[in-house]
């Protein structure tokens, strides 16, 4: 199967620090605003937005107080100068400008940092052969308690009576089985929706983000990845239906009929094997893979037929180190299952490389900034989001970005430091404390060399 290419001609202007803060603004400008006329607003949607952003982007909580006071005492900050906030709101200014501002607001800029990527071409080596892109969909929880809720929240009502506010939402990705990184693509939030009585779910998310989503996406050619919970023949069916492909986790508790069939034909000798012996240290490990085509994905006249793989890998002392079972719409041989299990075991990246880095790697996407009575707990996991996004970003365009992170070791090292000097010094922009940050690893500074790159 071919994809489109970007041709010369259709690509953008290369992506910068300073145009990826100007699309933000252009994003938080069109806001809405529900301030009543007359009503104080010395701070604007934009500068909310901004200094929100620029929290979640250097990964401090302390940041905009760090600014306000060098704002005070050198009459500029980094908060102006890196992220183009004219005034910084404080903290309870901030959660109430943005309460009413559904976090479906930030979508232009999830798709200006996909757009830029795929036009100037750095997408070009994600694409699978025979797969396009891989996108996978998981969902996750990023708040929860037992007093705080809103609107927005989901409910757990226990045993005892008692009752867990939470929120939940879908985090897609696009991600590749060489690829260290993975790229975020605009969250649905799980929550109830207009008119519904009924709780949300992780799979009417993936529907609902299917439907506004599908269109931009699918186009370029697209293999949906997901676990055991997508498995089932309506969300495939859609996908289908909406022109892409997939491969998802298919487990025998939940797919009866299938299994059932494998079984008559495991009787036969009917399942292809495949065999790859490898070596891991000391040991050999033997890795079968096996297949079967048109296999139905439930009861009835009416199932879907799928192609059923799966991988078993056994060490010479009989651990066995990795099972998995898939479901594909993908067309199977002997030499394409070797590469369709790389492709259906990407699927783990959205935890790993994504929702545990969002969680554990100071992003803190579990922390409580502010949980508002309308849209502010889901904004800010949108906001969030974006900066771990725009981080990635600037890891696949920007060579000293990625030479400092290799020096320091890790992303969240690296803003540290890039905190520590923040707070003491005015940086003129982006590229002038990177390079800042690049000679100091190389040599000792004196004064006149700082002038260059720091507001006096």
């Amino acid at each position: 199967m071919s994809y489109p290419t970007v041709t010369a001609a259709a690509l953008t202007a290369p992506l910068t620090f300073a145009g990826i803060v100007e699309q933000l603004r252009d994003t938080f400008r069109a806001f809405p605003d529900c301030r009543k006329p007359g009503n104080n607003t010395r701070y604007t949607l934009e500068d909310a937005g901004l200094s929100a952003f620029s929290v979640f982007f250097m990964q401090c909580a302390s940041f905009l107080e760090y600014q306000r006071r060098m704002a005070e005492n050198q009459e500029r900050s980094n908060a102006q100068t890196l992220f183009g906030v004219h005034a910084i709101p404080c903290d309870n200014q901030i959660r109430h400008l943005l309460d009413s501002v559904p976090p479906s607001a930030v979508a232009p800029a999830y798709r200006y940092l996909f757009n830029g990527l795929q036009q100037n071409g750095y997408l070009d080596t994600w694409r699978v052969h025979d797969y396009g892109y891989l996108l996978a969909l998981d969902g996750t929880q990023h708040f929860s308690s037992s007093h705080i809720h809103c609107e927005q929240c989901l409910t757990k009502t226990h045993h005892n009576g008692t009752v867990t506010y939470s929120h939940q939402m879908l985090t897609p990705i696009l991600t590749a089985p060489d690829k260290p990184q993975v790229i975020p693509l605009p969250p649905e939030f799980i929550s109830r929706q207009d008119g519904q009585t009924k709780q949300d779910c992780e799979i009417n998310a993936a529907k609902r983000w299917l439907a506004q989503w599908g269109a931009d996406y699918i186009p370029l050619g697209i293999t949906f990845l997901g676990d055991d919970l997508y498995c089932h023949q309506p969300f495939c069916q859609a996908v289908l239906d909406a022109g892409a492909q997939f491969i998802f986790n298919c487990k025998p508790t939940s797919h009866t009929t299938l299994y059932e069939e494998l079984e008559g034909l495991e009787k036969i000798g009917a399942i292809r094997t495949h065999l790859v012996q490898r070596r891991m240290g000391k040991h050999s490990v033997t890795d079968t893979y096996r297949f079967a085509t048109q296999m139905p994905l439930r009861d009835g006249d009416d199932a879907l037929r799928v192609n059923w793989f799966s991988l078993t890998s056994v060490r010479d002392d009989g651990n066995c180190l990795y099972h998995n079972d898939f479901a594909t719409s993908h067309p199977i041989t002997t030499g394409k299952v070797v590469d369709l299990v790389k492709a259906g075991r990407c699927r783990w990246k959205i935890e790993n490389e994504n929702n545990n880095t969002l969680k554990t790697k100071g992003y803190h996407f579990e922390h409580n900034f502010g949980h508002g009575q309308q849209h502010l707990a889901n904004l800010l996991a949108a906001l969030v989001l974006l900066a771990y996004l725009v981080h990635t970003v600037i890891d696949l365009m920007d060579e000293r970005f990625r030479t400092l992170l290799q020096k320091v070791g890790s992303r969240e090292r690296l803003f540290d430091d890039i905190n520590t000097l923040t707070t003491f010094l005015c940086f003129k922009s982006w590229t002038a404390l990177l390079d800042f940050m690049l000679v100091g690893l190389e040599r000792r500074h004196h004064a006149d060399e700082i002038e260059q790159w720091v507001v006096k």
